[in-house]
């Protein structure tokens, strides 16, 4: 293995990650909890994506883990969930984004079956959206010579 601070997310991956989440919480109609984990167990990086479960909802058919608690370090808004900082949350395991020292590969993502599914030098290459610009950003496209001007119609008396 290479030098374990490689193994850690950017500030700019961390910030992808939680809009990522916030994107997720938006499509989905339900709040996406995205907890950072660090490196000190495993040698890597990684970040794991779950849904928070109703009180109700039977779990005994799908991927369950636990989000949050002491030191959790939670990314996004939590899908406007107030999340209690010593509290823990069970949850319905999405998928996972881990760092590697497979070289070109920089990032992995394991889906909800715990299998490696995905694999890229970019983190945009294996997240579900394009959050990689800022959709609100001015667009320099725009110049004067591409907009058109419509004359209005002129307005007619009977």
């Amino acid at each position: 293995m290479t030098d374990s601070t490689a193994l850690v997310f950017s500030t700019e991956d961390i910030e992808l990650l939680a809009r990522t989440a916030d994107a997720l919480s938006s499509y989905l109609g339900k709040p996406v909890l995205v907890e950072l984990i660090d490196a000190s167990e495993t040698g890597f990086e990684w970040a794991i994506f779950a849904i928070p479960l109703d009180i109700n909802e039977d779990d005994s058919d799908i991927p369950v883990v636990q989000i949050g608690g002491a030191n959790a370090q939670l990314l996004g808004s939590q899908g406007g969930v107030h999340v209690n900082e010593n509290e823990t949350y069970t949850c319905r395991f999405m998928w996972a984004v881990q760092r590697t020292d497979l070289e070109p590969v920089k990032y992995i993502k394991i889906n909800h079956d715990g299998e490696e599914n995905a694999w890229g030098e970019t983190l945009q290459e294996i997240l579900p959206f394009d959050l990689s610009s800022d959709p609100l950003a001015d667009d320099d496209e725009n110049t004067p010579e591409d907009v058109a001007f419509i004359q209005p119609a002129p307005q007619q008396r009977h």
